[in-house]
C-alpha cells in the first residue's frame, strides 16, 4: 500500500519539521514543507499531495486564505494548525473549507486521528461531487433527449414512442449514442426555423 502524501507548512522551522517527523512515524509521506502559504500552494500544484497540514498565521498568505485557494483548486483536504482558538477564527477557517483545526502545541494522537479523518471526510465530499456530477449529466442528456423526441413529434406527427424508435434507429445507423444524436436532431431541427 502506497502511504499518504503531506505537505506541512508553518513559518515556524521547528514546529513544521516536529508535525512532519509525527505524522511520518505515523506512515504519511512528507513531500514539502513550506514557510509560507503561498510556497504551500505550489508545492501542492506540484506535488499533489492527499492532505496539507497549515499554520494559519504564516507571511505572504496565511492558512486561511491559502487553504481557499486549494479547495477552489481541488488540489486536497486541509488541516489548520494555530495558537489561536478564538470564535471569529474558527469561523473563517470553517468557511475556507477546511478538514480539520488543532490548536498548538500539537498532540500527536490528535494530529493522527484528525488527519485520518480529513482524508475520510474529503475522499466522501469527493465521492459526493462526482455522484452530483453524473447525476447532473444524465438529467442534462435526458432532457436533450426528450427535446429531440419532441421535435422529431412535432416534425413528422408522430408519437412519443415512433419518435423515439426513429431517433434510436438513426443512433444505431450512424454509429453514435442516443445522447449524441439527440444533439443533432436539436441542431439540425432548431436551426431550420
Amino acid at each position: 500500500m502506497t502511504k499518504r502524501t503531506v505537505i506541512v507548512a508553518d513559518d515556524e522551522g521547528i514546529i513544521a519539521m516536529d508535525v512532519a517527523e509525527i505524522l511520518e512515524e505515523a506512515g504519511y509521506r512528507v513531500v514539502g514543507i513550506a514557510k509560507d502559504g503561498v510556497e504551500a500552494y505550489e508545492l501542492g500544484r506540484t506535488k499533489r499531495p492527499d492532505l496539507f497540514v497549515l499554520d494559519i498565521q504564516m507571511p505572504r498568505m496565511d492558512g486561511i486564505q491559502t487553504a481557499r485557494r486549494i479547495a477552489a483548486d481541488g488540489l486536497g483536504p486541509v488541516m489548520l494548525l494555530t495558537a489561536f482558538a478564538e470564535d471569529e477564527l474558527v469561523a473563517k477557517a470553517s468557511e475556507s473549507g477546511v478538514y480539520g483545526y488543532l490548536l498548538k502545541p500539537v498532540d500527536e494522537t490528535a494530529l493522527k486521528i484528525t488527519a485520518q479523518i480529513a482524508l475520510q471526510r474529503y475522499a466522501d465530499h469527493e465521492k459526493m461531487r462526482a455522484a452530483k456530477e453524473v447525476a447532473e449529466t444524465t438529467l442534462t442528456e435526458r432532457k436533450a433527449v426528450e427535446r429531440a423526441k419532441g421535435l422529431l413529434m412535432q416534425r413528422y406527427r408522430i408519437s412519443e414512442e415512433e419518435a423515439y424508435r426513429k431517433m434510436r434507429t438513426m443512433a444505431m445507423n450512424r454509429g453514435c449514442k442516443l445522447t449524441a444524436m439527440a444533439a443533432r436532431i436539436i441542431r439540425e431541427l432548431t436551426s431550420e426555423k
